[in-house]
């Protein structure tokens, strides 16, 4: 089983330009996702997708490896995808998303996992419980899955509706995902649906159009940084030694990087 990790990484993303290369301690946020990625042991190859020059010498300065990409992707698989075309030699792709600097290996080899049992499902994600406080919060994507661990729908919105008070399969979505490679090239190709741009979920076409996402199961989330005001948030929690995520690991990759 050989399994590429691909780490899609924008300039000009419209909440926060510039910023895969935030320092984030003494190194930038781009640098922290690859570290995850490449102390993997689930991944056979790592790479940065990026349309930009300035990303790929950051890449190339920590000794990382770089596909440069079209400029006219609109989405992140988009360019995932045009990469993976580039390795024919590869079962399975991960998309590693850039602006999680806090994901742990553990958490890319639970998204894997189906794979690596030989399983061999259209596509993965990872999702964890959801804590009470984010059922209302439309930045905390909520996922329903039925008895077999398939999502049934993801949405901004409280779901489900509790007429009954009784425990539900809702968890919280994580955004990272995994396919198995001649999936991610049909996925490329599906025309966008009117609940993706409704909720603003990418992962909402690959259901409309009638495809399975299996959902693999972590037992935390992991603080993503998506705005200026996230990056201020995670810098005043390293000043005060607090871990966005309570784990050895990430605690351990944060007191090195200080």
């Amino acid at each position: 089983m050989k399994i590429l990790a691909v780490i899609p990484a924008r300039y000009n993303s419209q909440r926060f330009p510039g910023k895969p290369l935030v320092k984030i301690g003494d190194r930038p946020m781009v640098q922290w996702v690859y570290e995850a990625a490449v102390s993997c042991p689930s991944f056979s190859q790592v790479v940065v997708a990026t349309d930009n020059a300035d990303i790929a010498e950051c890449v190339w300065s920590f000794g990382g490896v770089v596909e440069m990409t079209r400029t006219d992707h609109a989405t992140g698989t988009d360019r995932v995808a045009e990469v993976a075309e580039r390795y024919p030699e590869m079962t399975a792709i991960a998309n590693v998303q850039g602006d999680q600097p806090f994901v742990t290996p553990q958490m890319l080899t639970q998204l894997v996992k189906p794979y690596l049992r030989g399983n061999s499902p259209d596509m993965t994600t990872l999702a964890c419980p959801l804590a009470e406080k984010d059922y209302g919060d439309p930045n905390a994507v909520k996922v329903l899955c039925d008895r077999r661990d398939r999502a049934l729908y993801f949405s901004r919105a409280p779901i489900p509706y509790y007429r009954n008070h009784t425990p539900a399969p809702v968890f919280h979505h994580l955004g990272l995902y995994a396919f198995r490679r001649d999936f991610l090239a049909k996925y490329s190709k599906l025309a966008p649906t009117p609940l993706e741009d409704c909720e603003g979920l990418e992962q909402l076409r690959v259901l409309e159009h009638g495809y399975q996402i299996t959902v693999c199961h972590t037992q935390t989330s992991t603080t993503e940084i998506n705005t200026p005001e996230d990056l201020l948030q995670v810098q005043v929690l390293l000043a005060k030694k607090a871990i966005p995520v309570q784990t050895d690991a990430i605690k351990a990759r944060i007191l090195e990087a200080e």
